[in-house]
């Protein structure tokens, strides 16, 4: 629908150029949108969005209502397990409380600064914020790149959040969002308001001197234009052709960086087609280019400069500050104050070092600078600076890697691990491909060097569409200890200062979205990517010298759901996000253990033996009305009380691990709805009514009940609604009994005579009041309802760090309040208006004779 949408749009784009001029069709304009009405999020519920954004988006303005509002200074109070959250990611679904340190920086960074999806590390693209009652933002594609992004929608934060629980106490919230992204339909036209011209820089590939010595070499340079690069350390001349006249400016001393040593087959070479591009004072010219495969580093370099002047060449002033700067900025419009790379290019290149794969973009800006009491300050400059340029990217053969194209480098395939599960995969080079070991073996695969010390392998692979929410998991295992230093990187090359994650047999990188093993042996190294994002990895081992020819080294790459196998504490469940389009992995730990990964000990061992202890044995407090009921030989009542006492210590001993006798799920039905039985059976049996209208009413109660325990059995509202059942049951008991027996009198003539009326009245009330006092001993009667508060105080108590002590009274509680009430009944009262027990009429089947 969005595909057709642009090129109804790019028609009447057309139509209009045509007929109005081309600024008609320069305003953004929708490109897609999204809407999610009303979400309920329980208690430690989470859930995941993934927007898209493409590659011509102008900005994304986003609206998140929600029914509360919590500010920065109320979230610092708020405890972690009770703060909702709507998190940002780009490339991969977030987990903020993979770490305390992660969630506080991510809360911290709210505010829009930096570039992110850039060069920068990966950690730095998280941003959280509370729920708002209405929130708007609008972002642009100078603030973000475009790509695949990620929301994530949380109920509470900590270990608990994945930690299996009875009952789930807490505020449901109720959100919506809504997101409109806009883009540019008009080719060559970016920015905010589809306002800022970006031409494509166009690319040709030509084999190069494999004896040369440096990339920055390759350009001859000629007097009269700035064509000579200066190596490292030194301070060169060169000739700039000025309007008037020729004009000498010095190079600063460019540093040692610019000089890389690159030996390649072959070069990309990008040229702007524009012969000499011309700026003015402050203006800013944006290029495009894109960088195809993982390369080493890409150079931008002058071929020609030009000053312009429009007014007297008399006035020439210091042109040794006039500057040229070049700004990139991968994946997004580059500017002054928001770049990844910036060089003064008329001084030295703009050399970008192990560039992600993927568009780059190079924008100049002319700069004029005089000195003013001590301090450099921008003035304008009176002329145009033109210049041409060209960007030169170097290529390895295949197979090979790094600066000097001599490392090794492999491409892995993937392979299905379980085909139930999406994205479960290995990784094998192709020449092991269609093995069922997971692992393979690194002799014949790592390089040899006789120059340096140590040496380089790189490994690539491709992690699919869909498969964000996975985890990158490597591992290195070797027969003695490993002396292997391993380095991730995403879309793009690595190298000792330029990677994302590292681990080694003794130290590992600081990152919330890495997980490593310790290992006090050494022979092994074993850690996890979490939510690694979608596209190219490289991994880098450096190793030393015929490492492949000592001991035998086993690398092993899985792409997998959860981590650890959830340290062998829960079951790791798989899901989907809001959109239908990712898939994504969490962990379901149980009743003892928490985390993403369930390694966090929640309750202890001694402190799971109290807890199965308490639960277990408090449903003992069955026994009182049980034993209460078959003395007075209320057998249905013994036969509720007695399955409520057993089933409810069955369940939870199954619940907290120790023994099932049935499957889960039934237990908590049964324990649920012999409980709610238990307690509307006591309100019944206080109503003495004859058997047949009993049978129909606990008939009518048994299917609620059982509609309540199958439908949301720990709901915290089903003790009211128990109670009310309970409550309505007993007084229709009551009402039967006094259209029956006409127990109280109550005179049916309307007398209009006050006096008389009120005489009948205060009779009436005198009547019921020793009718009840006749049915119920009151001391027990009202021990029953105090017992029953209790009960309902215990299960509003109830949550989920304290839930199995309140449950334990809960237990003792209702139970207790069950055989006060029983006990409050008045025997013989009840044997005077007792019917005569059901029983089966026999159906003669002899014919009669008459």
């Amino acid at each position: 629908m969005a595909a057709l949408n642009l090129r109804l749009l790019v028609l009447l784009c057309s139509w209009a150029m045509a007929t109005v001029g081309f600024s008609a069709c320069q305003a953004p304009s929708v490109v897609s949108s999204f809407s999610r009405p009303k979400v309920w999020l329980g208690p430690y519920d989470w859930t995941y969005l993934r927007v898209e954004l493409p590659p011509w988006f102008s900005s994304m303005a986003i609206n998140f209502v929600s029914n509360v509002n919590i500010d920065k200074e109320q979230a610092k109070q708020y405890p972690k397990s009770n703060l909702p959250l709507v998190c940002f990611r780009g490339g991969s679904p977030p987990i903020p409380d993979v770490s305390g340190i992660h969630l506080d920086d991510s809360l911290s960074k709210f505010v829009l600064y930096g570039s992110f999806g850039g060069a920068s590390n990966l950690s730095f693209i998280d941003q959280c914020i509370p729920f708002q009652k209405n929130l708007s933002v609008t972002l642009t594609n100078e603030l973000i790149s475009p790509g695949i992004w990620y929301f994530g929608f949380f109920n509470g934060l900590g270990p608990a959040r994945t930690q299996s629980k009875m009952i789930n106490r807490g505020k449901a919230y109720i959100f919506s969002i809504s997101i409109v992204i806009e883009g540019c339909s008009t080719m060559g036209v970016w920015g905010p308001y589809c306002n800022q011209s970006v031409n494509m820089i166009p690319c040709f590939q030509s084999s190069i001197d494999k004896h040369s010595r440096k990339l920055l070499d390759l350009n001859m340079y000629s007097w009269g234009s700035l064509n000579h690069m200066a190596q490292a350390g030194e301070d060169k001349e060169a000739n700039y052709h000025l309007s008037s006249k020729w004009m000498t400016m010095k190079y600063k001393q460019v540093d040692n960086n610019a000089s890389m040593f690159v030996t390649a087959e072959n070069l990309m070479t990008c040229n702007n087609t524009i012969e000499l591009s011309c700026l003015r004072n402050g203006e800013l010219n944006i290029y495009a280019v894109d960088i195809v495969s993982i390369t080493s580093q890409f150079v931008v370099s002058l071929t020609d400069l030009r000053f312009n002047q429009t007014s007297s060449t008399e006035n020439l002033g210091n042109f040794s500050e006039i500057l040229l700067m070049s700004y990139a900025r991968y994946n997004a419009m580059p500017l002054k104050s928001l770049h990844d790379y910036s060089t003064d290019i008329s001084r030295a290149p703009l050399i970008v070092n192990s560039p992600k794969v993927g568009r780059w973009y190079i924008a100049f800006q002319a700069v004029n600078q005089t000195e003013a009491s001590g301090t450099m300050q921008e003035t304008f400059l009176n002329g145009s600076l033109c210049f041409s340029f060209m960007l030169q990217v170097p290529e390895c053969s295949s197979g090979k890697a790094g600066f000097n194209c001599t490392w090794e480098a492999h491409t892995l395939q993937r392979a299905s691990k379980n085909s139930a599960v999406p994205f479960a995969s290995y990784y094998l080079p192709v020449s092991e491909l269609g093995s069922t070991d997971a692992g393979f073996s690194l002799d014949n695969l790592l390089s040899n060097s006789s120059v340096e010390q140590t040496a380089w392998t790189y490994f690539f692979f491709d992690i699919p569409t869909g498969a964000a929410g996975a985890n990158m998991h490597v591992r290195l295992s070797s027969d003695t200890k490993l002396n292997y230093g391993v380095y991730t990187k995403f879309s793009g090359l690595l190298t000792m200062d330029n990677w994302d994650y590292f681990a080694n047999s003794t130290s590992r990188s600081n990152d919330s979205m890495f997980l490593a093993s310790d290992d006090s042996s050494g022979k092994n190294i074993d850690f996890y990517v979490l939510s690694a994002r979608e596209g190219t990895w490289c991994i880098g081992l450096e190793h030393p010298l015929n490492a492949n020819n000592k001991y035998q080294t086993t690398m092993s790459i899985w792409l997998e759901g959860c981590p650890n196998h959830c340290s062998h504490h829960g079951a790791c469940r798989n899901s989907i996000d809001e959109s239908g389009l990712t898939f994504y992995s969490y962990c379901a730990c149980d009743r003892d253990h928490g985390g993403f990964d369930c390694s966090n000990e929640l309750v202890t061992h001694k402190g799971h033996i109290w807890q199965l202890i308490f639960l277990v044995a408090s449903n003992a407090a069955a026994i009182l009305p049980a034993f209460w009921a078959l003395r007075q030989k209320a057998f249905a009542e013994w036969v509720l009380f007695t399955s409520s006492g057993i089933s409810s210590g069955l369940y939870h001993a199954c619940d907290r691990g120790t023994w099932c006798v049935l499957s889960f799920h039934v237990l908590q039905f049964l324990d649920f709805w012999l409980s709610f039985m238990a307690v509307v059976s006591t309100f019944i049996y206080m109503a003495t009514i004859d058997e047949a209208s009993k049978r129909a009413i606990h008939t009518s109660i048994s299917i609620l009940t059982a509609l309540l325990a199958v439908t949301g059995a720990t709901r915290s509202a089903n003790i009211a609604i128990v109670v009310a059942i309970g409550t309505a049951g007993l007084l229709l008991g009551w009402f039967l009994e006094f259209s029956v027996h006409r127990a109280i009198h109550c005179p049916l003539r309307f007398d209009l005579n006050m006096p008389e009326r009120w005489q009948n009245l205060r009779s009436w009330l005198q009547n019921l009041i020793r009718t009840l006092q006749k049915r119920f001993h009151w001391l027990y009667l009202l021990l029953g309802f105090f017992t029953l508060a209790l009960a309902a105080a215990c299960r509003t108590l109830e949550a989920n760090e304290s839930y199995w002590i309140w449950h334990s009274f809960w237990h003792i509680t209702i139970y207790t309040s069950s055989f006060f009430f029983l006990y409050s009944m008045r025997t013989n009262e009840s044997n005077e208006q007792q019917e005569p027990a059901y029983e089966l009429t026999r159906q003669d089947s002899l014919p009669r004779t008459e």
